[in-house]
């Protein structure tokens, strides 16, 4: 009798306590999502560049234009991608722009000893990187060589981008090669990584470098509204953050980056498709890192700038397991599943619910690597389901975000536990709300009932991205396998806005 009664209390206490309730400020929302947390990344690595973004002038069963894929530029303008970074990650401190530039048989040939030992023809360069945002519609990053290369080599790199025609010899230059007005190019990175691949750097030397790179970036009045981002920690070492705050001049700071991947072991990270629901499991633990980095690091620089000028830029993120099985020469091509829809879905929740803070950040990466949106074989692309979730969530940018208190019920694996549900929401220029939801847990679905707080709506649509098993995911002979659907689960009663959330789904909700 007495384990009855305790099964009764246990069976009341998961089932009434850890309900899922999320009460959304609706009329208190006080900050931007800044559009560029939809950013993306592009480093010359496997077939992110060659074979993805960049197929060559001559390719005649492709349609490009100079070469630059247009199916892949009509794909990305529909998530409205409104920052790429480039050309690395590891890669930009092995890379001297100058290889990159004037006329493609005479550029000069290199090997790319971060990636391979592949030998580079340079034939996309500076110009071909420009030209493809300008495509799409969305402002470039540039990341300088700093591992690997000079002061005045990042210094001229601002000038022959930025600078107005015929005020210099790099422009002149710029001008031989076909661009007579400059880009503008506002946001640069100050090095990758220099705490590993660029340099195994400590952060005083990085900083002394940084200081001497920004103040020559930004010489003279023609290279004002530069955006500089140093490099912050890849782990949760809030000790380097504070040193960049404390030790470098405010008027030479703009952003500081910082990189998280969810990854349950480097040594052996798994495979993309074949998969336990504990590997499943460790993934989305790591991924709610995240909120760690992000709350962590925001702490550190609320110290140093209460005002909040200092922008924290995620540059890389994402999930990343073994490469494909016969995927040579593709290096770090991995299958994207319904385990990374729900890597992107939390992931981009955490960042919008830190708009205050977070203002840039960069998937890695946009194609054929990581946890990419599109994957290309020849002249068939297809869209991953990363590439809905990013799709589906464009609603937030440069929407208000909207203060949101969350109890949601566990997921719980072995003696662990994280969150089943996450989300945020935002109120868009004419008023109208989206809620972005995620319900992580691989066999249980959520009821969620939400308290719209100061408002009156009482119309609902909604969008779900979901499927029948984790490991689902799009292929080149099912390439829709993984697509958005309308969805229907969610209705208005007694003042409350009730949600059903299917096992691992993601739904955004359009609410007027």
């Amino acid at each position: 009798m007495r384990i009855v009664f305790l099964c009764v209390v246990i069976f009341f206490f998961e089932n009434v306590v850890a309900q899922n309730t999320i009460t959304i400020a609706v009329d208190k929302g006080k900050d931007i999502i800044n559009r560029n947390i939809y950013g993306h990344f592009a480093e010359h690595l496997g077939h992110c560049i060659y074979g993805g973004f960049y197929v060559g002038k001559n390719n005649k069963a492709i349609p490009n234009k100079n070469g630059i894929r247009l199916d892949i530029i009509e794909a990305l303008k529909k998530l409205k991608i409104p920052v790429l970074r480039w050309p690395g990650g590891c890669f930009a401190d092995n890379y001297h722009w100058k290889d990159g530039i004037g006329p493609k048989n005479k550029r000069k040939q290199t090997e790319n000893v971060s990636w391979g030992n592949v030998r580079e023809d340079n034939s996309f360069g500076t110009n071909e990187f420009l030209q493809l945002c300008e495509m799409m519609n969305a402002e470039p990053y540039l990341a300088v060589n700093v591992g690997g290369g000079t002061v005045q080599e990042a210094a001229e790199w601002v000038q022959y981008v930025n600078h107005a025609n015929g005020s210099s010899y790099l422009t002149d230059i710029r001008q031989q090669s076909g661009r007579t007005k400059p880009w503008h190019v506002k946001y640069w990175g100050v090095g990758n990584e220099s705490w590993d691949c660029g340099g195994h750097m400590t952060v005083e030397y990085y900083i002394s470098q940084y200081k001497k790179f920004a103040t020559f970036m930004t010489s003279y009045s023609n290279t004002e509204g530069l955006f500089r981002i140093a490099v912050g920690p890849g782990t949760e070492d809030f000790k380097w953050t504070e040193a960049l705050m404390r030790d470098i001049p405010s008027k030479l700071l703009e952003g500081i980056s910082i990189h998280h991947y969810s990854v349950i072991n480097w040594s052996k990270k798994g495979s993309a498709t074949l998969f336990s629901e504990e590997e499943y499991f460790n993934t989305i633990k790591q991924a709610y890192r995240m909120e760690k980095m992000i709350s962590g690091n925001c702490e550190v620089m609320d110290k140093y700038d209460s005002g909040k000028k200092v922008a924290l830029v995620v540059d890389e993120w994402g999930g990343w397991y073994d490469s494909e099985p016969n995927s040579k020469g593709a290096i770090l091509y991995q299958q994207n599943t319904m385990r990374d829809a729900m890597i992107a879905g939390l992931t981009l929740n955490i960042f919008n619910n830190h708009a205050d803070r977070v203002r840039m950040a960069n998937l890695a990466q946009c194609i054929n690597v990581l946890q990419a949106v599109i994957l290309t074989k020849e002249e068939k692309m297809i869209l991953t389901p990363t590439y809905h979730v990013m799709e589906m969530y464009n609603v937030h940018q440069d929407a208000m975000q909207l203060p949101l208190q969350l109890q949601t019920e566990k997921y719980i694996f072995g003696k662990d536990t994280v969150d089943a549900v996450n989300a945020s929401a935002s109120k868009d220029k004419n008023g109208i709300v989206h809620i972005s939801l995620v319900n992580v847990h691989a066999t249980k679905q959520q009821v969620i009932k939400i308290n719209l707080e100061g408002s009156t709506y009482k119309n609902v649509t909604g969008r779900i991205l979901q499927s029948e098993r984790l490991q689902d995911h799009n292929t080149f002979d099912k390439p829709e396998a993984v697509v958005p659907k309308p969805f229907t689960g969610a209705k208005f009663a007694a003042n409350l806005l009730e949600v059903v959330l299917p096992p691992f789904s993601v739904v955004v909700l359009k609410i007027i």
